[in-house]
């Protein structure tokens, strides 16, 4: 059985180096331009006037390596964007600027028009301005190309949604990926090419390349959530990015509550293929993958259907996922609160 860790990514271990890192953090500006107070959030902001200015900062990954592999790179940027914006909505804070970053070995004209047609595709669907960026040449440094982002997002202080109103009998409406998204690659490489030996044209079982399926595109959910956040009907609770770590990190929202997610569908034909040819344990899948759920929004149930008519207004399925509760109860009679449990079949796990 491989795991994240085998393939080169230590999740629990990149936590701990964070908070070695923050832990050494303490400078603090003492005027009204001053940090607010996020607990560890999907993204940081800063006190500006009647608004928080949020920040959010992410790249594409090893999804990079499969590009080169393929030599396509009209998709990555968009991938880049997405994890950004998608972490600064959850926040209710709308995406306004993007600078990139680009650090390259070396770069080919072709190259760089595939990486801007991409950029672009991902500001249109993100409503949101390139005002910036940098293009480092690093021959020394860098093997292939690196691309990074920084996004700006602004809201209101008194309209932020940090997940401290969910609470017992809310629901969670999940969001459809579109496929494996920015997070697990290293992974999903190793499975597909160590072990199986495929390459990036090889058809998988449900008639799609790998190149096909690694590729596709971060889903960017900008716009039916900030509609969903603007609908006056709508009181949005909780927003939550499903990426590396999968459900873990829904635990930002509220720590004080117990999430149950218990009504997933089917998980998309991608995941099904990790998991045979790595024979990849279930729990390790929902770990390390978002397993067909890009994204949630925590809701008092009776304003469920609505999230989710709005959801597929923009073409992306959604359904109740879960419920928020004080606690639960295990199958083998043990009770937990203040955690995330999913449950999937005959499945039943603590995601920590």
């Amino acid at each position: 059985m491989v795991t994240y860790k085998d393939a080169g990514v230590d999740i629990y271990g990149e936590d701990k180096i964070i908070k070695a890192l923050v832990s050494q953090i303490n400078f603090k500006r003492t005027d009204a331009i001053k940090p607010a107070d996020l607990d560890g959030h999907y993204a940081g902001a800063i006190e500006f006037g009647d608004y928080y200015l949020v920040l959010c900062t992410d790249g594409v990954g090893s999804k990079m390596v499969v590009a080169e592999m393929a030599n396509k790179f009209d998709t990555v940027p968009i991938d880049m964007i997405a994890m950004n914006v998608n972490d600064a909505i959850c926040i209710g804070a709308e995406p306004v600027a993007l600078v990139d970053y680009m650090a390259v070995e070396t770069i080919t004209e072709d190259i760089a028009k595939q990486i801007g047609k991409g950029l672009n595709e991902g500001l249109e669907q993100s409503n949101i301005n390139l005002i910036g960026g940098e293009t480092a040449s690093l021959p020394s440094m860098i093997n292939g190309v690196d691309l990074a982002g920084t996004v700006l997002a602004v809201v209101k202080k008194d309209e932020i949604i940090t997940g401290k109103e969910a609470k017992k009998g809310d629901v969670i409406v999940g969001l459809r990926s579109s496929g494996v998204h920015s997070n697990g690659l290293s992974l999903a490489r190793k499975v597909f090419f160590d072990i199986a030996n495929l390459d990036v044209n090889s058809k998988l079982k449900h008639g799609k390349t790998v190149a096909e399926e690694l590729l596709t595109p971060t889903k960017i959910y900008v716009k039916p959530v900030m509609d969903m956040i603007k609908k006056s009907d709508i009181n949005v609770k909780g927003l939550a990015h499903i990426t590396g770590g999968g459900f873990r990190k829904i635990k930002r929202l509220n720590k004080n509550v117990t999430y149950v997610i218990n009504e997933l569908p089917e998980p998309l034909p991608v995941f099904k293929e990790i998991q045979e040819l790595g024979s990849v344990d279930t729990h390790e899948m929902f770990k390390t993958f978002n397993m067909g759920i890009g994204f949630c929004v925590v809701v008092a149930k009776e304003d469920a259907e609505k999230v989710i008519e709005m959801a597929n207004q923009y073409l992306i399925p959604a359904q109740i996922i879960g419920k928020i509760d004080d606690e639960y109860t295990l199958e083998n009679g043990e009770t937990v609160k203040d955690t995330v449990i999913v449950k999937y079949g005959k499945d039943e796990f603590i995601m920590e």
